[in-house]
């Protein structure tokens, strides 16, 4: 059975469009997979803790010659860790948060980054293994438009997860979010609600795609 791990970190709860669209994904993966696991982390309802020195340092001894000090410290970065390992998809909603990511987001992302399992190692332990980032954001930041060049979010965790930990990151990018909020954006709802029905398609598709991937 496939198992997908699902994290969500929006604090807009049934308002968010990045729930929104990792719900659609989940929606469609187990329909299309109803035997298999689904993992969910809500970072958001229950954050994990920044990551301290002890917890860190820990992860640079072997599990067998830690100390008890040692093992308890370290206890969540080795369940975190394990999670990502045994899910065979990794679903991110990673909303745009002042330019960059939800800190609970970047909690989670130092945790499971270790050094010598997961990163910087020849073989990292979650290779190849497909993510499906969802990245949504109140405006544009396409070529073209004023805030071109102001994405902190795609850049960083292209680097974090596809060259940090060797994950295979796609991503669905919701955006002009606020436009229906906001009266100076009216004339962009629109494109707003364009490019989210294309990002629950993108999400449903993906979905499909992974799990015949997997079943193949």
């Amino acid at each position: 059975m496939a198992t997908l791990l699902h994290i969500d970190t929006s604090l807009n709860g049934e308002q968010s469009h990045s729930r929104a669209v990792t719900a659609a994904f989940r929606r469609t993966w187990e329909h299309e997979h109803p035997e298999g696991t689904v993992i969910h982390r809500d970072l958001d309802a229950d954050p994990v803790p920044h990551l301290r020195a002890a917890a860190y340092y820990a992860g640079f001894t072997a599990p067998a010659d830690r100390s008890p000090e040692e093992r308890a410290a370290f206890a969540l970065r080795a369940r975190l860790i394990e999670e990502a390992e045994a899910a065979d998809v990794i679903l991110l909603g990673a909303p745009m948060y002042n330019y960059s990511i939800p800190s609970a987001l970047k909690a989670w992302i130092d945790h499971v980054f270790a050094v010598g399992r997961t990163a910087m190692t020849e073989s990292p332990s979650l290779a190849g293994k497909p993510a499906v980032v969802v990245t949504s954001r109140g405006g544009s930041y396409k070529e073209g438009t004023p805030q071109y060049g102001n994405d902190y979010v795609q850049n960083y965790l292209q680097l974090a997860l596809g060259d940090g930990l060797g994950l295979d990151v796609s991503f669905i990018v919701p955006e002009l979010t606020m436009a229906p909020s906001v009266p100076a954006m009216a004339e962009l709802i629109p494109l707003s609600e364009s490019s989210r029905t294309e990002s629950l398609a993108a999400a449903e598709s993906h979905a499909r795609t992974l799990t015949a991937r997997l079943a193949a």
